[in-house]
């Protein structure tokens, strides 16, 4: 296991983490969240060895294998699926040994050395290899094509297959879905949850944090805080936490009555029953959240935007795409005042092409595109980050928008960004790419749209933003036309879904879970019509032996898992309790010479449960031994 105990880490004179303490056990799926600056990516560097504490001490098991997302690529002439296979460190070693041993023709020599490289499964690298890139959205046919004829957030792609191709006992993840889409996060996600070492993620997708960690280690005020449970959980037991401090109350209070605005504007507007419902479940949701974020400094709504004609966009039998090829063809649709539309699809199947041709930035090679009177559109995309003039400030593009307001209401609107002090009047040049999304958010915002077109708009955002903008997008009452692959803030601002895949755009009649359900659909189509074109009939019959196989491997390891799961949930209901119970235990009038009689049992009952805690956890850590042999001698057999 991980023992951090203790430590001190410093950034310059200033603490990142002071006094900080947490165990990490093995096979345990931790979520590490903070502000942007408070010590995750130190936190990881410490981890991997690359950094030492000022005080304290951190405990790696020096046997461990500890796999991370590759940062920069030097070797950008190699291919890509060699890349990916250098994360397998074992692998090359192992492969190395081969060669040598055949180029000394030594027969016991090659014996041995092909007896070490099946144990490494060397023979079936490069299929696991190309089953990961497959997952992360490349291409077979650019398997091969060297690493540097990728964009900047394929490279990322890449550096993430190459961490998990590594047979790691640590898998360090930093913020892995934010170039990716939402079919390769989902592939991600089904991905870890079989994962079997202890994983460390970094992530500001709350859906993809709540699928996939059962923990959560939380910086905050230079502590090292650790709560049981996945994000949306931690997030309940810090709201209480919160709304327990009487200072806190009425900003929460005001957060409340701001939701509360919004339901009553809409709950009696028949024209708009259906996304008056879909809203109002929305900020039933939202507000259970609300209390978890009362101390964020990101808060912000969209300005009343002018009435516009009815439709807003009308596309009649329109093709779209780049040079003489179309991406789409003959799509009809059309976007009305209030609409709210989520793009889902493939990726490269055109999203992000239709966004543009909305935008007018991209004209149809074929057919009509109306666009309404009085229409105002706000489009977000990545490249616009890129377009900011870095040598001025944020006070500076909002005052060219509107020179003639005044500089502190300017201040005051730029600061609900995250936009405060000397940020607000400094050059945009060093600002990160979350700050930058920000700002064009901002200047996006301060426009006034009644049409929005947002092409992944949560990339470089952390939670507090993405909650923000989640937010500001409830009470926005334009259109809003979404890309993204961060499914809270879909299924929290988006009424109906376009599918847009096999070169058309239609209706899509279902949720996010229909979604995941089609794209299973997809990908077992492709694996049938591969394996009928890679051997017919044979090929299925191995198919389906190999399915059968691990369906018996799942069920004999289905008692393992079950008693480690009910362990676990015993766990958290006595922790329940004695949490329960410590809180009434700092009733000072229990230590008062008249309560006597009530402090002696609670304090009994406390030692009872702490000790019925220890016995349980220890039980959890021996099922769960339990069942990781049981997973090694079913991966022998397999």
């Amino acid at each position: 296991m991980i023992q951090i105990s203790d430590i001190v880490l410093r950034r310059g004179p200033e603490a990142l983490i002071e006094g900080g303490s947490a165990t990490l056990f093995p096979g345990h799926r931790i979520g590490l969240v903070g502000a942007n600056g408070s010590g995750k990516s130190s936190l990881f560097a410490l981890l991997r060895g690359e950094l030492a504490v000022d005080a304290g001490q951190v405990s790696v098991p020096s046997d461990w294998l500890i796999a991370h997302m590759a940062q920069e690529f030097t070797d950008l002439d190699r291919p890509a699926i060699d890349f990916v296979l250098d994360g397998d460190p074992a692998f090359r070693a192992a492969e190395a040994d081969v060669a040598k041993a055949e180029a000394s023709g030594d027969g016991d020599a090659i014996a041995r050395a092909h007896g070490r490289f099946e144990d490494v499964h060397g023979y079936s690298a490069r299929a696991r290899a190309g089953e990961l890139m497959n997952g992360l959205g490349f291409a077979a046919s650019r398997h091969g094509d060297p690493v540097g004829s990728f964009s900047g957030g394929w490279r990322v792609r890449l550096g993430l297959a190459k961490a998990l191709m590594c047979p790691s006992d640590l898998l360090l993840l930093d913020e892995p879905t934010n170039h990716l889409d939402l079919e390769a996060v989902l592939w991600l996600e089904d991905w870890l949850k079989a994962y079997q070492g202890t994983l460390v993620l970094v992530s500001h997708d709350r859906e993809f944090l709540d699928a996939v960690v059962a923990e959560i280690l939380h910086i905050e005020h230079c502590r090292l805080n650790h709560y049981r449970g996945n994000y949306s959980e931690f997030e309940r037991q810090r709201a209480e936490q919160l709304a327990r401090q009487q200072a806190l109350y009425e900003k929460q209070q005001r957060e409340i009555a701001h939701m509360q605005k919004f339901v009553d504007r809409f709950r009696y507007k028949a024209t708009k029953a259906k996304a008056a419902q879909s809203r109002i479940k929305a900020m039933e949701r939202m507000e259970k959240l609300a209390p978890a974020h009362v101390d964020s400094p990101f808060h912000f709504e969209f300005p009343d935007a002018p009435r516009a004609g009815n439709p807003l966009i009308k596309l009649e039998g329109v093709s779209l795409g780049y040079g003489t090829d179309p991406v789409l063809s003959g799509v009809d649709a059309s976007i009305g005042p209030g609409d709210r539309i989520g793009l889902l699809g493939p990726n490269g199947a055109g999203k992000s092409t239709l966004v543009r041709t909305l935008a007018g930035e991209l004209a149809p090679m074929a057919g009509e595109c109306h666009v309404g009177a009085n229409v105002r559109i706000g489009y977000f995309a990545q490249h616009q980050l890129e377009q900011l003039d870095t040598a001025a400030s944020p006070l500076d593009h909002l005052q060219r928008l509107s020179p003639a307001v005044s500089e502190q209401k300017l201040r005051d609107f730029i600061g609900g960004f995250g936009f405060q002090g000397d940020m607000a009047t400094d050059p945009v040049a060093p600002f990160s790419g979350g700050e930058k999304a920000r700002l064009v958010l901002a200047l996006l915002v301060w426009q006034a749209p009644n049409l929005l077109l947002l092409d992944e708009p949560t990339n470089h955002l952390d939670l507090e933003m993405r909650h923000a903008l989640t937010m500001a997008l409830q009470g926005f009452e334009g259109a809003v036309v979404t890309v993204s692959h961060d499914r809270h803030l879909l299924s929290n601002t988006v009424d109906r879904y376009l599918l847009v895949a096999d070169g058309s755009v239609r209706d899509f009649d279902g949720d996010l879970g229909d979604y995941r359900v089609w794209l299973d659909q997809q990908r077992l189509n492709r694996q049938a019509s591969q394996s009928q074109t890679n051997g017919g009939g044979g090929g299925n019959d191995r198919g389906k032996a190999a399915r059968r196989a691990a369906a018996e491997r799942r069920q004999a390891l289905k008692p393992l898992k079950d008693r480690a799961a009910r362990l676990m949930k015993d766990i958290e209901k006595s922790g329940e309790r004695l949490a329960s119970l410590e809180e009434q235990l700092a009733d000072p009038t229990l230590y008062e010479e008249e309560a006597g009689l009530r402090l002696q049992p609670l304090l009994k009952e406390q030692a009872a449960l702490r000790s019925e805690l220890e016995r349980l956890e220890s039980e959890w850590m021996q099922a769960e031994e339990e069942l990781e042999a049981a997973r090694a001698a079913a991966e022998g057999v397999r």
